[in-house]
């Protein structure tokens, strides 16, 4: 920094640990950029907001606005994927230094004709050969326009020229540029359904097939989900297999836990036999993309004692001073039918390098999304190694990162690829706790690398509220994920069909479906799924939905009630919620209507369509009261439109 630059640029955002990592955005994103900007004295300062596509790429100048406080704001939107750069740039402007002194000294009455002497030399440094300008300044400096150079100055004329042609002198730029990792809209706004294939057929007790699932994607379709995520499709270990509700000895004909991979039918890159053949799963991802709908392959890297890993490299598990191999434990669970990875080997290259290739592998027969079982359980280095290779080669790949773990590994994990991540959402229960999250996730330092996909419920976890609870708290619960977060999913039929029997004081499901084959009417339909099918209808028709970050929670008296307004950036499509969390009992309370948010200055005029139910309202109060029968409907999925009130 010279000694002749004064501003002081500090606090640059966004910004990803000092720029160690990238911020994230999806196409049509506004990135905004705020710095605190300062110098000494008085003087004027002006700031500027640089931007480039690639890192070859021409600069963009946005000028930056003063808020308050040294607070300074400009922003861009992203429209390619790639890479865009920023920079920020600020320098004292003694033009409109000037300007603003000789404006308030004109006011007083004071004599100036040196103030115009001194205006005189700023139009000359500005002009750039413009002979308007040059012109007008020769008049400043003649005593004879004195008063006429007054009235030029002071016209509206005049204050437009300052601000269209600022003086840079000893700018100073913040020493570094930030990046901002631009991908495509789904890997913000997606919806999935999970089912375990083995359970797709319609006949009781046959083991379902790909074939079958393919047969289902009409109904999925049909609720307006666009992501079916299957759990691992690998053939399933023979040896310590697993039996109903996790057996430590499974009992002859039981299927076992498809997260236990490989069996003398093979591993990673082979299909358990009596789902079908490779040939059945690209058939089934063909026929998935005909109703837009992609289908997620769980990467889970982990095996079963009789994976062929085992056998071919026991270099890559740890030993124990028996010779076994030590199998996974959270104790005090144990998985005897799980073999880890020991990143540790030696042979850790080696170890990556086939893991890699196991990702390859299954990009090339069409999967696009991976979820990805326990990451949080292996080294955050080799995510980051393996995503960016994956990068290299492929585009628009999602990583799902399955880590219910502690929020700083969480963070991390999302820091160094994972494009979407589980949450804890799944916990957060009452109106205080929900709403301090979701700001903490929209608000915080996360929002830049940290994209939620909420779950109400996985095969892994049935929460404490919905067990052994009726339909209404599903429905709650649901509605919640969906709205609140632009990416949710559901494990698919147990939540159609509200399974609520829990393992007693436990999280899990009773005879889950992990450990056994299960058979569901998929004929059936019932409320849940006319209601997952309204509203995943209104999340694609309403761009306000397919954002996670537009939200502002509402005033609202009763704790019962839950309130929030999403809306676009120019408020073509306003979304108004307003949730029940009591599943048992009618709640009454009044909305307040946020103003700022919407833009209304004058009287309250709002036309709203409940999109579940297609009762429409006129609200013309700041507060207006609102009703909620959990029995009927424990909330409404408002479309709101503003009108001009005549009043």
């Amino acid at each position: 920094m010279s000694g002749q630059q004064r501003v002081i640029i500090e606090n640059v955002q966004p910004q990803v640990d000092g720029g160690l990592y990238p911020s994230k955005r999806t196409i049509g994103e506004n990135v905004i950029v705020s710095a605190n900007i300062f110098g000494d004295g008085h003087d004027h300062i002006r700031a500027e907001l640089l931007y480039k596509y690639g890192a070859q790429g021409s600069w963009k100048i946005v000028e930056m606005a003063h808020l308050v406080n040294d607070d300074w704001t400009g922003s861009f939107t992203v429209d390619q994927k790639g890479q865009y750069f920023f920079a920020v740039r600020a320098w004292i402007d003694h033009f409109e230094t000037w300007y603003d002194g000789f404006k308030k000294k004109a006011a007083a009455g004071l004599n100036l004709k040196v103030e115009l002497m001194e205006g005189a030399a700023f139009l000359r440094e500005v002009a750039n050969g413009d002979t308007a300008l040059l012109t007008m300044a020769d008049q400043f400096e003649n005593s004879r326009f004195y008063d006429k150079s007054i009235d030029t100055v002071r016209a509206a004329d005049f204050e437009k020229l300052v601000h269209q042609r600022p003086l840079r002198q000893f700018v100073n730029q913040y020493p570094q540029e930030f990046e901002v990792r631009v991908e495509h809209k789904k890997a913000l706004y997606s919806t999935w359904y999970e089912l375990f294939p083995r359970s797709s057929a319609l006949e009781y007790g046959r083991h379902g097939t790909f074939r079958d699932t393919a047969r289902l994607l009409p109904r999925i379709a049909a609720m307006n989900f666009d992501v079916l995520y299957l759990p691992p499709i690998h053939p399933i270990g023979k040896l310590n297999r697993k039996g109903k509700n996790n057996n430590v000895k499974a009992l002859p004909g039981e299927t076992g836990s498809p997260w236990a991979i490989g069996s003398d039918e093979g591993g990673h890159k082979s299909i358990h036999p009596e789902l079908g053949t490779i040939d059945d799963y690209k058939k089934l991802i063909e026929e998935a993309r005909k109703h837009h709908i992609d289908v997620a392959l769980d990467l889970a890297y982990q095996c079963a004692p009789d994976h062929p890993y085992v056998k071919e490299h026991p270099e890559w598990f740890r030993q124990r001073p028996d010779g076994s191999i030590q199998y996974a434990e959270n104790p005090p669970k144990k998985y005897q039918d799980i073999y880890p990875f020991n990143f540790e080997t030696t042979n850790w290259k080696e170890l990556w390098e086939e893991l890699r290739s196991v990702v390859f592998f299954w990009i090339e027969t069409g999967v696009k999304i991976f979820r990805v079982d326990n990451p949080h359980t292996k080294p955050i280095p080799f995510w980051k190694w393996l995503i960016e290779e994956v990068n290299k080669k492929y585009s628009d790949i999602i990583f799902l990162s399955e880590a219910f773990t502690r929020p700083k590994i969480m963070a991390s994990l999302a820091k160094v690829g994972f494009t979407q991540s589980y949450t804890y959402f799944t916990w957060r229960t009452g109106k205080q706790e929900l709403t301090e999250y979701i700001e903490e996730l929209v608000n915080g330092a996360s929002r830049n690398y940290f994209r939620p996909n909420f779950w109400p419920n996985t095969p892994d976890i049935l929460p404490w509220q919905l067990q052994y609870q009726g339909e209404n708290i599903f429905i709650i619960r649901l509605a919640l994920a969906a709205t609140l977060s632009a990416s949710y999913g559901i494990y698919g039929p147990a939540y159609e069909f509200c399974d609520n029997q829990p393992i007693d004081g436990k999280e899990e499901y009773f005879n889950s479906e992990k450990f056994e084959l299960k058979h569901y009417d998929w004929r059936r339909t019932n409320r849940m799924t006319d209601i997952i099918t309204l509203l995943n209808k209104a999340r694609k028709e309403n761009a306000a939905l397919q954002s996670t970050w537009n939200i502002e929670f509402c005033n609202i008296e009763n704790p019962n009630l839950m309130a929030y307004v999403k809306a676009t950036d120019d408020l073509s499509n306003i979304i108004l919620m307003v949730v029940n969390l009591d599943q048992h009992t009618k709640q009454s309370g009044y909305v307040e209507i946020p103003k700022a948010r919407l833009k209304i200055k004058g009287k309250i005029n709002l036309k709203l369509v409940d999109l579940m139910t297609e009762e429409m309202f006129t609200w013309t109060q700041d507060w207006n009261f609102v009703e909620l029968e959990p029995n009927k409907m424990p909330f409404h999925l408002f479309r709101v439109e503003v009108h001009e009130s005549l009043m």
